[in-house]
This record gives C-alpha cells, sequence and structure tokens, in this order.
C-alpha cells in the first residue's frame, strides 16, 4: 500500500516503528542526524526502511542563502538518499547559513525577483545532485519583512515554474504565518497549486512564552484544531496526499502519536472512498 499518514521518527520510538504494522505508515528522519559512515542509528534506519516507507526532510541546505549548498553536504544527503531510497526528499524555504556561521533556526528572507533566481538556482543544483525531483516547504513567519516583490505563493510557483520541483505544505506553518501576519490562512491554501503538491505536514504550535501575541512553530503540542479544519479543506480541494504527524518537542509516548497519525490516515481514507 502507498505511504499515506505517518510520523516523524525519533530514537525513543525505534523499537516501536519497527514492530509497527498499520497499512500506509511511513516514516520521516531529517537526514543531518544521519549522515556518519556507520552506527546504530543507521543500523536501525535500515531495518526500519525494511518494514516502511521513508522520506528524508533537510534542514541544513540553506537554500535561501547568498551562496551556492555546500557541496559536501549535498554529497552526503545523495549517499544517504541512494541507500534508504526515501519516497521524498524535502527541503525549507529559509537559510540558516551567512558566510560559514550557522544559525540554529529556519531564517526568512525578502521575496525579491533576485532572491527567487537565487533560490532557484540552489534548488535545481539540490536536484541535479540527486538525480530527482524534491519538494519545498512553505515557512513559518513572525514579524513582517520589507521588500518583497511577490506574495508567498506566488513566490512558490514560480520556484515550481521554474525548478519543476514539488510543494511540501505545511499547513501549522500557514496558520502560525496567517495569524502572525493578520492574513487569511483559508485564502493563501486556496491559491496553493494542487498539482505541486506532494506532502503536508501537520504539527503542533503554542504561545510566545514572551507574552506576545504570536504563535510560535514549536512542534511541541498536539495538532490543534483550526489546523486539523484546514487540513480537511486542503485534501478536499486536491486530493490525498501523504501526510506527516511532525513532533520535535515535548514528545509523548508512541501510541499517542499514532493516535493523531491514525486522525489523518482517517481524513485521507474518507477522501478516498468519497472518490472511489
Amino acid at each position: 500500500m502507498p505511504p499515506t499518514a505517518g510520523l516523524g521518527l525519533k530514537p525513543q520510538h525505534y523499537a516501536d516503528a519497527l514492530a509497527a504494522t498499520d497499512e500506509g505508515l511511513w516514516f520521516e528522519v531529517h537526514p543531518e542526524n544521519y549522515m556518519s559512515a556507520g552506527g546504530p542509528r543507521l543500523l536501525a534506519l535500515e531495518a526500519i526502511r525494511g518494514r516502511h516507507p521513508i522520506s528524508l526532510h533537510g534542514v541544513g541546505l540553506s537554500l535561501a542563502a547568498d551562496a551556492n549548498p555546500d557541496p559536501e553536504h549535498l554529497a552526503a544527503l545523495k549517499r544517504l538518499a541512494d541507500r534508504f531510497e526515501p519516497f521524498v526528499v524535502s527541503e525549507h524555504l529559509a537559510w540558516s547559513t551567512h558566510r560559514g556561521v550557522h544559525q540554529p533556526d529556519l531564517l526568512p528572507f525578502p521575496r525579491t525577483h533576485a532572491a527567487l533566481a537565487r533560490i532557484a538556482d540552489n534548488i535545481d543544483r539540490m536536484q541535479e545532485a540527486l538525480g530527482r525531483k524534491v519538494l519545498i516547504e512553505n515557512p513559518s513567519l513572525y514579524l513582517p519583512l520589507s521588500g518583497h516583490d511577490l506574495e508567498e505563493v506566488e513566490f512558490l510557483k514560480a520556484l515550481v515554474a521554474r525548478t519543476g520541483c514539488g510543494l511540501l505544505v505545511d499547513v501549522n506553518n500557514v496558520f502560525v504565518s496567517a495569524s502572525n501576519l493578520d492574513y487569511r490562512a483559508e485564502a493563501y491554501l486556496d491559491a496553493i497549486p494542487a498539482e505541486a503538491v506532494g506532502e503536508i505536514h501537520l504539527a503542533g504550535h503554542g504561545p510566545d512564552a514572551g507574552g506576545s501575541d504570536l504563535l510560535i512553530d514549536t512542534h511541541g503540542a498536539p495538532v490543534a484544531e483550526p489546523v486539523w479544519a484546514l487540513y480537511r479543506r486542503l485534501i478536499r480541494r486536491i486530493g490525498p496526499r501523504p501526510t506527516l504527524i511532525e513532533r520535535d518537542d515535548d514528545i509523548p509516548a508512541f501510541a499517542m502519536l499514532m493516535a493523531e497519525r491514525d486522525r489523518a490516515a482517517a481524513e485521507l481514507g474518507a477522501l478516498e472512498a468519497v472518490h472511489a
């Protein structure tokens, strides 16, 4: 059965993931955690890959930086993709490196025509190095930036048109950004080109610890009901897509994450039944 709903794989859940037999279950990993010559993590991932599909979701290529992607990073990603044959490889529309300095975050940028050309070139380099199409994820935004030439959806559409890449739509990111920047999440999702969407992410968010009205994309809470509502709206328009439950902080027991995963699988199953 092709992948339906999956989970971000965490080391504390290796045994549970290996034992799981749910149809359509898949797991996503950050490749940067597995770019080694050997060791127990790679062995665990190899065992899990023998039973379930996996995807690679990069966090370190810094595609929106004012420089080419690190060739050594690309080479390591290529080796990992060749070994584990993920059904999807994805990266973020963000930057995290500048002149050799690495920032521990996925940072925004002005969506100018110059940025579009540079990022499209970096995506081309990534796809050429891997020999495959990749998906690009929409960011979480917290404060308005000046200097944009293009709205975010238009920027994403232009990247797809120029590079042939696909999109990873993070519905929680859309909800968080829309709340923080005061626009309608529904309108954003309605404008996403259906044919470009290869994967969907669902995650939790929380309030700013500093006491402001900002929402923070924490990945440390269950998926909120408004995000589930946006997800249903999206898949009813574009059809079923592989959907991931992300949890990177305050990680609960495997069974609790599987309950959220099963909810997403049920939404996808109901949609497939309607279109059968």
